[in-house]
């Protein structure tokens, strides 16, 4: 599985973007959180979809990112955490134990 890693507040602009192309998706992932985890390695089986760009935000190392985030799609913060943008806007957000590939590809479609 391959992410793009999210690790500054420039890139969100790129990533709204490209959601007029095609779906963005970012995992916020706790690097101190056994939940996140568990949801990283649920998303991690087998490949990852075609059709949607996979961006990973280690929360640890980048808190700005994650708060600028917040901000930007009026979604409060969660760990884990995803949310998928499609034209500018987050149409889909689930955290902890409720993330599931299926209902992402679901949000995506």
């Amino acid at each position: 599985m391959e992410w793009i890693n999210l690790e500054n507040e420039e890139q969100l602009a790129a990533i709204d973007a490209l959601s007029f192309e095609r779906p963005q998706l970012i995992f916020k992932h706790s690097t101190r959180c056994s939940i996140s985890s568990v949801i990283k390695n649920r998303l991690n089986k087998g490949e990852l979809p075609a059709g949607i760009d996979f961006y990973f935000l280690d929360l640890i190392a980048y808190r700005a990112v994650s708060n600028q985030i917040a901000e930007k799609y009026g979604i409060r913060h969660e760990s884990p955490q995803v949310l998928l943008i499609k034209d500018g806007k987050c149409v889909y957000n689930e955290s902890h134990s409720a993330v599931y590939m299926e209902d992402i590809l679901d949000a995506a479609g």
